[in-house]
């Protein structure tokens, strides 16, 4: 019997020890091959079920074979032809989505959303490629669980796993301190209070004016909020359209006049 066998056969009887007992009280040798097969259905529930996206042929079999070492993760699918729907996850009872970038931000961002809204449960674990902080909190935005460099190594990646598996954040060390850095910023640079709530501003267009009138431009504004620069625009839109100004310098002197910004 190899060690798997035994160990499974341990588990097993550990696991039943009134069963085996009666029954050899009764003189019959309990099924091993039954218990076996019903407590690897029983073990199933409890591994990470994963299922991998990854347009890199050679990537998504070698992240396979690695997980597929591991005991407690399962890869219940891969997406090997044509384009990802996330109707699988659901079909396959996934718990992670490991998802290495497509290379555009506007995709990834695309994907991550229709996960979100197919398949709300899965945590997902994004292997991408940029460093910059703007582009990072628009994952984090989209839903990701974590996040890993192209570069990481297979210990980091089980290590994520698990983590984003049992409830945990991921991401590399100065990704997280950008996170931080950002909340900080966000708690600074609240200038709602100064604005008044009859002009039916968003608590977020509230902090777009200061920055305008500042005459930061819609890619600084964006920068400085980690959204992209056409969600800005469209701030801007609806700005313009509630205060009834006729363009964004028009929001700041509305504001003033009325003593509604300092």
């Amino acid at each position: 019997m190899n060690i798997a066998a035994r160990r499974s056969v341990y588990v097993t009887s550990a696991g039943q020890p009134q069963e085996a007992r009666r029954g050899e009280r009764r003189g019959q040798l309990p099924n091993v091959g039954d218990a076996l097969q019903a407590k690897a259905s029983e073990g199933v529930g409890h591994k990470a079920r994963v299922y991998i996206v990854a347009e890199n042929r050679l990537l998504r079999e070698a992240l396979s074979r690695m997980l597929l070492r591991r005991g407690d993760i399962e890869v219940v699918g891969m997406n090997s032809t044509g384009p990802f729907r996330a109707e699988c996850l659901s079909e396959e009872k996934a718990d992670i989505l490991l998802l290495t970038s497509r290379g555009s931000l506007a995709k990834d961002i695309y994907e991550i959303r229709q996960v979100r809204l197919m398949a709300s449960t899965v945590k997902i674990l994004l292997v991408g490629t940029t460093e910059d902080d703007t582009e990072f909190f628009q994952y984090v935005r989209a839903g990701i669980r974590g996040y890993l460099p192209r570069d990481a190594s297979a210990e980091d990646v089980l290590k994520a796993m698990q983590a984003v598996h049992g409830g945990e954040a991921v991401c590399p060390g100065t990704l997280c301190a950008s996170l931080f850095r950002f909340f900080e910023r966000e708690a600074t640079s609240v200038h709602s209070a100064t604005i008044h709530p009859r002009l039916g501003l968003t608590r977020r267009e509230q902090q777009i004016v200061p920055l305008i009138a500042q005459g930061m431009t819609n890619k600084e504004i964006a920068n400085q909020f980690c959204l992209s620069e056409q969600t800005v625009k469209n701030h801007l839109y609806r700005m313009k359209h509630k205060v009834g100004a006729g363009d964004r310098f028009g929001i700041v002197h509305l504001c003033r006049t009325q003593g509604f910004l300092v």
